[in-house]
Formats: structure tokens, sequence, C-alpha cells
């Protein structure tokens, strides 16, 4: 029986997963990554795609990142005097984990559960799947995604009726949805989010830090010289990362800059209190979602039986302390908040190929959210 793969087609980053007997795998890239940046560029000719191409963000014009934002709409992108259509920039992505799902399975691959926000309306659904059938996928079923996080918290293997909360903060984006779950059925009852706020936006935060401080101290202005900020921009990533877990991040980048004195060197520390300092109006930026979702679904905090995190930036311990004061409980954040998504595409798959028996699955989703 053939594979069907589950891929989180992601705004920042992207991620496809299989399952193998009974467990979910997470399919790592020819990198050797398991996740890979939604990102392509156009260079001398040829297309790339993931970590090759975001290094690239910044110097290389012909790089295109976030197109899941143009999903559903009759943008264009024009590179060196050709239009590219959303579906067609997104199924360069999806070709490029459909060859690294082919390389770990060994087989052709063909078939695919692809997932995409609560709020996706038609157009932006359909969207999506013809971006897989541009990059030779039949795609089987589109899931929202936080149903995907739901079944791949194996939400559905508990036999009471549960309310769930999904606390969704990646790369691009904000979501929060609340799913009930009643007879093997997850219904969205509400969603909402910001998808104007995400990782990116703490990066930058550092970067702009970093450049302010650097002036301060040197007397360099590094905010045109792109070379300099895109090596800025992945240290700050790099450093954001770090105090997930540690409570100070040495940023060290020589010869960031020359000056009529020669090379400048960048050797910054940042605390974790100072970077919780500088996106403490992101963190709270989440709020207002949460509370409208609740609104909507008529819901008071303490109606909420779990709350799931998903998405990269919910290991900021700000963001999960955020949380806790939120709702007066621990969220679950048992499975990585990178791949939660993929891992519930996936099990979605094997259900479609009969490989997975007990889980009945109808994603419905009102359609008032949509709109």
């Amino acid at each position: 029986m053939k594979k069907v793969i589950g891929i989180d087609l992601g705004t920042t980053n992207s991620c496809v997963a299989v399952m193998e007997g009974t467990e979910v795998k997470v399919i790592p890239n020819l990198d050797g990554n398991r996740t890979t940046p939604s990102v392509v560029a156009f260079k001398d000719g040829e297309v790339q795609v993931g970590e090759v191409a975001k290094r690239q963000v910044i110097t290389n014009p012909n790089t295109v990142y976030s197109i899941k934002r143009k999903m559903g709409t009759n943008a264009k992108v024009n590179i060196n005097g050709k239009d590219y259509t959303p579906q067609e920039i997104s199924a360069m992505i999806l070709r490029n984990l459909k060859e690294s799902a082919e390389a770990y399975l060994g087989e052709k691959v063909t078939e695919a559960v692809i997932t995409c926000p609560a709020y996706f309306n038609d157009a932006q659904r359909q969207a999506t799947k013809d971006a897989g059938r541009i990059a030779g996928l039949d795609v089987k079923r589109i899931i929202n995604e936080p149903t995907a996080s739901a079944l791949a918290y194996g939400i559905d293997k508990k036999d009471k009726q549960q309310t769930v909360l999904v606390y969704d903060l990646g790369g691009g984006t904000f979501d929060v949805s609340i799913l009930e779950l009643a007879d093997g059925t997850f219904e969205v009852i509400a969603t909402s989010g910001d998808n104007r706020l995400g990782g990116d936006d703490f990066d930058q935060r550092i970067s702009d830090w970093l450049v302010a401080e650097f002036k301060k101290e040197t007397g360099a202005d590094l905010s045109n010289d792109k070379m300099a900020l895109q090596r800025l921009r992945d240290a700050s990533e790099k450093a954001k990362k770090e105090l997930s877990t540690i409570t100070s991040s040495q940023i060290s980048l020589p010869f960031i800059s020359m000056t009529s004195a020669g090379p400048v060197h960048l050797d910054k520390a940042l605390t974790r209190a100072k970077f919780n300092e500088l996106t403490s109006d992101l963190v709270q930026r989440t709020v207002d979602p949460v509370k409208r979702a609740l609104a909507d679904a008529k819901m008071a905090p303490k109606d909420i039986d779990q709350i799931l995190l998903v998405g990269g930036m919910t290991r900021t311990p700000a963001v999960q302390d955020l949380v806790r004061q939120l709702f007066g409980k621990e969220p679950n954040r048992s499975i990585n908040p990178d791949e939660v998504v993929a891992m519930g595409a996936a099990i979605q798959g094997a259900v479609l190929t009969g490989d997975v028996k007990d889980v009945l699955l109808l994603d419905v989703t009102p359609l008032s959210l949509g709109i």
C-alpha cells in the first residue's frame, strides 16, 4: 500500500511526516533538518528551496518568502520578467518536501494530506490543493492545522467530550482555535489570530536592538548594509532559540563592518530578561485573539479542558507564562511544536489508507469562519 504523506505547508517553515507502522515519523530534508524554510530563491537560472534560499532573503532580490499569505489571491510574483502564481511558488516548496519523502522512503510518493489555517476560505484551500497538484501530488484531503495538532496529541483517544484550545504561534502568524471533540468528530467552533505576528517579528526586535547598540558603541550604522543585516537576522534567530533554554546568549559577529579605522566586530550578550523586555508587547498581542476566540465560542477560560501549544515560538518561556496566566492551568507541550501539525496530517493520511482504524475524523469548519 502506498504511503500518504502529511505536509504542514507553513508561512515560514514547512514539515513533512509519514506513518510507519504505529508511529509517526518526521522526515528529515536533504540537509538533515526536520523542518524546511518556506523560502524559494532564483539564482543563476536555478530554483533553490529551503535553508539555502533563506540565507539569501536580504541579499538576493529574487527570493520569495511568506507566499502562503498570497494563496487564494490573484497576486503574481515577477522574477526576471516571468510571472509566477502563489500556487506555483508553493509547489516548489511542496516538490522539495516530496523529494525528501521519496529519498527517505525509497519509493515514489504521489499522495498527500496538506494542512491549512482554520480560517482559510474555499479559494485559499483550492489554491493549496492546486499547489499540490503542480508539485505532482494527489491531495487526498486538506485539513485544518488545529485539527491536525489535536490528532497528533491523540485527543481523539480520550473517550469523553473535550474542549481544546490550540495556541499556535509560528514564524509568521498567530492562530488560536477552539475545537470540540465528541464521538470522534472534531469541530472547529471558533478561530481568531493575527496573521502579521510571529517569530520573525521577535527576530526583528533583536536585530534592531543590535543595530542600535552597535551604532551607539562604534558609530557604525549597519541599517543599510544588506550583508550585515542578513548576518544579524540569522544571529538574532539563533539567539532567540537559545534563550528558550538558557538565560543569556552571546552574539558574536566578527568583521561585521569596515570603518576608516579598519574592521569592526560585534560581540554582545543578550539576556532573557532583555529579550522579554524587547518583545513583551508582541507576546501581549496574542491575548486579544485568545479572548476573541473564547467570546465567539461563548466560553470562559475555565471551560477549556486542554491547551495545546503549537509553533516554534511557544518554546519561549514568556509565552508559556502568559498561557498559564490566561488559563490557570499547565499547557500541553509534550510534542515538538514545529512538527505537531505535519504529524497530525500524516495520521490523517494513514486513516485514509486504512492503516489507522480507530479514528473517525470529521473536520468541520463553520462557513462563517472562512469568510
